[in-house]
């Protein structure tokens, strides 16, 4: 279905090669599009260029910022910029009462949108975005196993650990090259959906007593599972890759002293698929547009 954004203006702030697919899909069902923080090329001609996060924000009906949010003092990603862009309080104010989409909101930008009355819609967190995005995923933590491990994957164990969207995926693949696939949740019911589906389970609670099976280890859950006493437990030659974003879920200084290599990998569509991350936005964002602001 085609969205109709006539007469909707939207402030894109900051991004990466995921904007320069879905803006001009935005532009082609109508709708105003001003940008920043993209100097760095000459691109996106169909789009209203400004130099400020609080001049593009200016009189708009939306902002859209990365999927990666900004940081705790509100730096906003930006890799086509040559000066840093946060998202200050005097574009919060601009902005208010109208509506922010964004990946992952930081507390900062919760507390200005909470003070500022603007209603903010965190895209990673819907099931219809976070199940595509999934895809990308697990892809990418695929290909880093591959790459940073001296055997195949085909007859590893690999632990999954915590059995939500990116767990799910993640799990099906690795069992589809021939892995020996162990997930691991606290949640029953998701062990109970693992196991009917060709895993072997574990309770999160007994992950030490187990973990020492493990060649491949991929964290999904955003707590700090991997501590001191599942980590004492690891064999040395094993691999950790994390695909939580800080913090993550690994005590990764103490994976060191160990010598266990633990690779962070938040962010993975972006890095690894942003033609297909860009598609995925162009598909789910005018949706989302034209629900919360037409």
């Amino acid at each position: 279905m085609a969205y109709d954004l006539t007469g909707i203006t939207l402030a894109v702030l900051g991004g990466d090669e995921r904007e320069l697919i879905f803006i001009p899909e935005l532009v082609k069902l109508g709708a105003k599009v001003n940008v920043v923080g993209f100097d760095k090329k000459v691109l996106l001609k169909e789009a209203i260029h400004y130099n400020s996060v609080e001049e593009a924000v200016e009189e708009v009906d939306a902002a859209v910022m990365p999927m990666p949010g900004t940081d705790e003092e509100g730096r906003i990603r930006a890799i086509y910029s040559t000066e840093s862009l946060t998202f200050t309080k005097e574009a919060a104010e601009k902005l208010a009462g109208k509506h922010l989409f964004i990946g992952v909101a930081k507390s900062y930008i919760k507390k200005l949108c909470a003070f500022y009355n603007i209603s903010l819609i965190e895209v990673a967190k819907l099931d219809e975005f976070a199940i595509l995005n999934s895809i990308p995923t697990a892809e990418g933590a695929i290909q880093i196993a591959m790459q940073e491990t001296p055997h195949t994957i085909h007859n590893s164990c690999c632990f999954i650990l915590g059995y939500g969207r990116v767990g799910t995926t993640l799990t099906r693949m690795l069992h589809s090259i021939g892995a020996k696939t162990f997930v691991v949740s606290k949640d029953d019911a998701e062990l109970a959906r693992a196991f009917e589906q060709g895993s072997s389970v574990v309770k999160l609670e007994d992950l030490p007593q187990k973990i020492n099976q493990a060649h491949i280890i991929f964290n999904t859950i955003p707590a700090r599972v991997l501590d001191s006493a599942v980590l004492e437990a690891v064999n040395r030659d094993s691999l950790i890759i994390d695909l939580v974003s800080t913090p993550a879920g690994t005590n990764f200084e103490l994976a060191e002293k160990l010598g266990i290599k633990a690779i962070l990998a938040p962010g993975l569509p972006g890095k690894v698929a942003p033609k297909t991350a860009g598609e995925i936005l162009a598909q789910i964002l005018p949706k989302l547009i034209y629900q919360y602001v037409v």
